[in-house]
């Protein structure tokens, strides 16, 4: 298995003391009878949510003066790993503290950030952004929402999909165009406050094949009416930028949720191969047993490596859009294959879902996709080449 948390560049004593402390409310609300409660139902219960906001878990890296608790990205990442090791695969806090929370935080105004954060702390509200539509996907400037302007105010309309947190949310960042002639500089991002907004609507609760416990859905805006300070910033045309700016560590976030599927995999795997016998002796013994464990151990070294790396950038304002996306890429690349070699050492039982590692396969599959899939990000790494 690999070295815990303690052993990174950027963990210092309080770091590790939050982990451990995490590492508790991961064993006593995260349980195996509580996961599968809320895949049946294809959400987490909102008592969960409140249970992190007791807990101090939503809006972790906000400031205090908006009732966050004024950490940084080191405690989303031991945030992620925690959740991520107990199995919490699809449980959206990540999404809501480190993307949705920062969004405001960044790029809001004052009067912004005193109205939504500290809603966003307490589990008032919960956060969901809305990029992708049934037409676009990675191609942002190709998206069809429109904001047209009306008095003081603006018209949503269009119509988004996949959207985490989708059924439960009620604070979605919206990416519309607010000018389609205007390329980059017309996209701009709102919030909708659904909570008796006319004309919004929610499609069903979307059938995946993994991250079962996590609503996505479909969102329909038909001419959703918001006041001017629900733009962001209080300027148009910045969207693109905005988003720019936040993705990297987006997809930083997902190669620390591939990361943390890699550790539970190998933990599980070890485990099984250590006590399951066969030919009078345990599967650990046979030295294929032993080498292919030993390739996992080194990719998941290397990869361990590599987001330690990313993680300490992003802290000091140096992460790079081709850092991240090589993150991205490669990691979850990893996770797939370590997740389909562990499971491949379970037998038939590795095909049952009571077992973790069946569900693991199940739940690493998406992280190649969504955040830009693996050949968008090979793309992205491919244009720093002659840089």
């Amino acid at each position: 298995m690999l070295e815990g948390i303690e052993e990174s560049r950027w963990a210092d004593e309080e770091i590790v003391m939050f982990d451990e402390a995490v590492q508790r409310f991961a064993q006593d609300e995260l349980t195996s009878e509580k996961l599968a409660q809320w895949r049946e139902a294809g959400m987490v219960s909102r008592d969960a949510w409140a249970k992190c906001a007791e807990a101090g878990l939503l809006g972790l890296s906000i400031a205090a003066e908006y009732g966050g608790s004024g950490g940084d990205f080191r405690h989303e990442a031991v945030l992620i790993r925690q959740f991520g090791l107990a199995g919490a695969e699809g449980f959206g806090v990540p999404l809501h503290n480190a993307i949705c929370s920062a969004y405001i935080e960044k790029y809001g105004t004052q009067a912004q950030r005193e109205r939504w954060l500290p809603g966003m702390c307490s589990g008032e509200f919960i956060g969901a952004i809305a990029m992708t539509e049934p037409g676009a996907g990675s191609d942002l400037q190709g998206i069809r929402m429109r904001a047209v302007a009306d008095g003081d105010g603006y018209r949503l309309t269009g119509q988004k999909t996949f959207i985490t947190n989708g059924q439960q949310a009620n604070l979605i960042i919206v990416v519309a165009k607010t000018d389609p002639d205007a390329g980059s500089k017309g996209i701009s991002l709102f919030v909708v406050e659904t909570d008796g907004a006319e004309g919004f609507s929610r499609g069903k609760n979307l059938d995946k094949i993994g991250t079962e416990m996590g609503d996505t859905s479909e969102l329909f805006f038909d001419n959703v009416y918001l006041p001017a300070d629900n733009l962001i910033g209080g300027e148009a045309g910045q969207g693109l930028y905005q988003l720019m700016k936040e993705l990297p560590k987006e997809r930083l976030i997902i190669a620390c949720e591939s990361l943390a599927i890699i550790e539970a995999a190998l933990a599980e795997t070890i485990a099984y191969v250590a006590e399951r016998k066969a030919f009078g002796k345990s599967i650990l013994q046979f030295q294929n047993t032993e080498f292919k464990l030993a390739e996992c151990k080194t990719e998941a070294t290397i990869a361990r490596t590599f987001v330690d790396e990313c993680i300490a950038r992003l802290i000091d304002g140096r992460l790079s859009a081709e850092y991240a996306s090589m993150a991205k890429y490669w990691v979850s690349e990893a996770a797939q294959r370590i997740v389909d070699a562990c499971q491949q050492m379970f037998g038939g039982y590795g095909y049952m879902s009571e077992y973790p590692i069946a569900q693991m396969y199940k739940d690493v599959r998406v992280k190649r996709i969504y955040g830009g899939t693996t050949e968008i990000m090979k793309l992205l790494i491919a244009r720093s080449l002659l840089k």
